[in-house]
């Protein structure tokens, strides 16, 4: 039976267990969205786990939206990256970088006054936290055809970056309402050319995006990752079984590294009602599926031994727990997180919480 401490080829890698650190905003990058100190010591104290994946991380000043988030749109940032990725690499980890936009849940403060930009203009209800405070959403732009293909490019050219930077992958970020979530559910996207309507269509910018970036630096270093039922940021869509199904079936041809599902389990706080995504995706999906979602050691054990997914990622566990990995196999108390802290500038609540001896 598959146990989570065995090892697992993910595209070009063969990692040495099946714990996946999850991505988590944390807002610690310096000014312009350098990546600092700070992120250095935070990514390489979690590198006993089979894969990072980072913080959403912005491919351009347009998809920006998050105080203190970094960036991957130029030559500081990638400067920033390179040392987190040095010490990711010193102590036998690997790390990919999650590939960001915003859409419609950015804010004109992010943006020098200029409106978001989504597939539709629709405004999701709720509240940006931007640099001047908590202000509510505004009414996006809907992106031309043009515009489309420009940021198709930018993913592109990020992803390269990233490479550049020492990154061992990219995980292109599909999910929790953000911009490609946004072109997904069709709630958000209610375009009437080829990027709206039908299925496929709405999956469109999904599957451009995803070829553009393994195109540009291999598929076994491109992961994905798709969250058919969280309501986050105001997202909902019709049918997520058909919707989601035809997605993992459409990235079936590019043979990714894996493909990443974020689906609450029942009885989580987030879980979302209605029937549950995650199975119909793993009878579709021919590659590597990771499954994420309140899941603890004995959770993921058990979805690695009935074959739900081939390996579990890990979100709050890690935010206290740099050495989880090491915790599970000792089966030792884990330490609880500071969640006042989660977005707040410095040390505290981000790299000071104890490891064990």
């Amino acid at each position: 039976m598959t146990k989570i401490f065995d090892p697992i080829t993910l595209g070009d890698y063969q990692l040495h267990n099946r714990v996946i650190m999850a991505p988590m905003t944390r807002g610690r990058a310096e000014a312009n969205a350098i990546p600092g100190k700070l992120m250095v010591e935070y990514y390489a104290a979690r590198a006993d786990a089979g894969l990072i994946i980072t913080e959403a991380t912005a491919i351009s000043p347009k998809g920006q939206g998050w105080v203190n988030a970094p960036g991957i749109w130029n030559d500081d940032q990638a400067k920033g990256w390179l040392a987190v990725t040095d010490a990711v690499h010193a102590k036998g980890g690997r790390i990919f970088l999650q590939l960001w936009h915003m859409g419609r849940v950015s804010h004109p403060d992010f943006l020098d006054g200029a409106i978001p930009v989504a597939p539709s203009a629709i405004a999701a209800t709720g509240e940006a936290h931007t640099p001047l405070g908590k202000k509510p959403y505004v009414t996006p732009r809907a992106l031309s055809v043009d515009e489309i293909k420009d940021i198709v490019a930018d993913y592109a050219n990020a992803a390269k970056r990233a490479i550049a930077a020492g990154f061992d992958g990219i995980e292109v970020h599909g999910a929790n309402g953000y911009l490609i979530d946004q072109f997904i559910r069709d709630e958000s996207n209610q375009r009437d050319d080829t990027y709206g309507g039908s299925i496929d269509n709405r999956l469109r910018f999904l599957t451009e995006v995803t070829s553009a970036v393994a195109e540009a630096v291999g598929a076994g270093k491109v992961g994905v990752r798709l969250s058919p039922k969280s309501q986050y940021n105001d997202m909902n869509d019709s049918d997520p079984v058909a919707t989601f199904t035809r997605a993992a079936e459409l990235l079936n041809p590019l043979k990714l590294a894996y493909l990443h599902i974020l689906e609450a389990l029942p009885g989580h706080m987030m879980a979302a009602a209605g029937e549950r995504v995650t199975p119909h995706i793993r009878k579709i999906y021919q590659g590597m599926l990771i499954t994420n979602g309140g899941y603890t050691k004995d959770l993921a054990t058990n979805a690695l031994e009935t074959n739900e997914a081939d390996a579990v990622a890990f979100g709050v566990p890690y935010i206290a727990n740099p050495d989880l990995v090491l915790r599970f196999k000792q089966d030792a108390k884990l330490n609880i997180p500071d969640f006042a802290t989660l977005y707040t500038p410095g040390a505290k609540g981000y790299t000071d919480y104890a490891m064990m001896a």
